[in-house]
C-alpha cells in the first residue's frame, strides 16, 4: 500500500505533503493528552501489522488495519498512522519521507470510515458493520492508490490495476479481522466499543 520514493511526480507529492502536514498539525494541536496511550497502542498495531508482506510481482500486499484504527480513534487515527508511517520510513525504508504525505492521505483518510461503521453497528446488522469497518477503508485506500498511480502517467496504469486486483482478497481478510477483533472487545469491554 506504500508508494515508494521516486515513483510519483512532484505535482502530486508536494500538494499532498502540504495537506497532510496541515491536517496532522491541526490534530496534534487539538489533541487531548488522555488519548495519547490509545493512539500509541493503535499506532503500534498499524506498525506491526504492516510488516506482514505477501509479494505479488512488482507490488506486494500487507495488512493495514486502518479501519480498525479509525473505528477506535476517529480523526486521531491520522496521528497514529502518521507515526507508524514515519517510523517505517525512517527505520526500514518503507514508503519514504518524500511520499509520507501521500501515503498518509491514501491510508489515513479512509480510516475515518471505520468509526462510521462502528457507530452504525448499534442500529442494525452488527456483524456486517464490524466486517465493513475493516473492508471499506481498505477498498477506498486501494481506489485512491490506483487513481494516484494512474494520474502519475499512462505507464503506471498496469501497476495500478495490479495493485487494485491484488488488494481485493485483503479487503475480505481485513474485514474478518475487524469482525473478530471488535466482537472480542465487545464481549470483554463493551463500553470501549460503544464510543
Amino acid at each position: 500500500m506504500h508508494i515508494a520514493e521516486g515513483v510519483l511526480k512532484p505535482e502530486i507529492i508536494i500538494p499532498s505533503a502540504i495537506i497532510a502536514g496541515i491536517w496532522v498539525a491541526y490534530l496534534i494541536y487539538r489533541l487531548d493528552l488522555r488519548d495519547i496511550p490509545k493512539i500509541a497502542c493503535l499506532s503500534a498495531l498499524f506498525f506491526v501489522a504492516s510488516f506482514i508482506h505477501v509479494p505479488l510481482g512488482v507490488t506486494s500486499i500487507h495488512l493495514v488495519l486502518s479501519g480498525l484504527i479509525g473505528a477506535f480513534l476517529g480523526l486521531n487515527a491520522m496521528i497514529a498512522i502518521f507515526v507508524g508511517l514515519l517510523l517505517q520510513a525512517l527505520l526500514f525504508g518503507y514508503g519514504g519521507i518524500t511520499t509520507l504525505g501521500i501515503n498518509l492521505l491514501i491510508i489515513g483518510t479512509p480510516s475515518i470510515c471505520g468509526r462510521f461503521f462502528l457507530k452504525m453497528s448499534f442500529k442494525k446488522f452488527k456483524a456486517l458493520n464490524w466486517f465493513l469497518v475493516g473492508a471499506i477503508p481498505l477498498f477506498i485506500s486501494t481506489c485512491l492508490l490506483s487513481i494516484i498511480l494512474s494520474l502519475n502517467g499512462d505507464e503506471f496504469i498496469p501497476i495500478a490495476t495490479l495493485a487494485f486486483i491484488s488488494n481485493l482478497p485483503l479487503m475480505g481478510i481485513e474485514g474478518i479481522i475487524s469482525l473478530f477483533g471488535i466482537s472480542f472487545i465487545y464481549k470483554v469491554k463493551k463500553e470501549f466499543v460503544e464510543c
